[in-house]
């Protein structure tokens, strides 16, 4: 897909960091050319300065989307999802941010879920930024409760692992 975003904002680099924006975000485009977060509408003129980038700019990312089918199916349907990181705390969650050496690595989940299994830990929330669209691709994984002894080393242990940030 990411190919098939370039190609079509080529040409336009301030229209490629709409799209951008909008995948970072799971900011999605209705039928009419709007921006939405879960089909709610937002104004082009706060995600324009979000971005830095006049409204017109958003307008025409948004109808560029519409125009293509591939993106028109992702834009259409893409979804919000919270992010319980930012709350974690209040919710006496833990937080373990891993930061793989190698984010095409197709093991790194499979690798971190294992030994939390292992410590019997129940995962209230993963996600994983895409390799292609962070500048620093990171696996967040928010866990119910404390973390007990020895669960921290053991990820720090896997090959996967550059660094973990707790």
């Amino acid at each position: 897909m990411w190919s098939d975003i370039i190609d079509a904002f080529s040409d336009s680099p301030s229209q490629l960091r709409v799209v951008r924006f909008l995948l970072e975000n799971g900011f999605g485009v209705n039928e009419s050319g709007k921006i939405t977060a879960n089909g709610i509408e937002m104004p082009a003129t706060q995600v324009a300065r979000a971005i830095g980038v006049d409204r017109r700019v958003v307008d025409t990312t948004a109808r560029s989307i519409l125009e293509h089918d591939t993106l028109k199916q992702v834009f259409c349907n893409i979804r919000v999802t919270p992010d319980l990181s930012l709350v974690a705390e209040a919710l006496g969650l833990a937080i373990i941010t891993l930061i793989p050496k190698n984010a095409t690595d197709k093991h790194i989940v499979a690798s971190a879920v294992s030994i939390l299994d292992r410590y019997d830990l129940s995962i209230r929330q993963l996600f994983v930024t895409d390799p292609i669209l962070a500048e620093e691709p990171k696996l967040v994984m928010i866990i119910d409760g404390p973390l007990p002894h020895g669960v921290v080393e053991d990820l720090r242990d896997l090959p996967q692992v550059k660094r973990l940030i707790l």
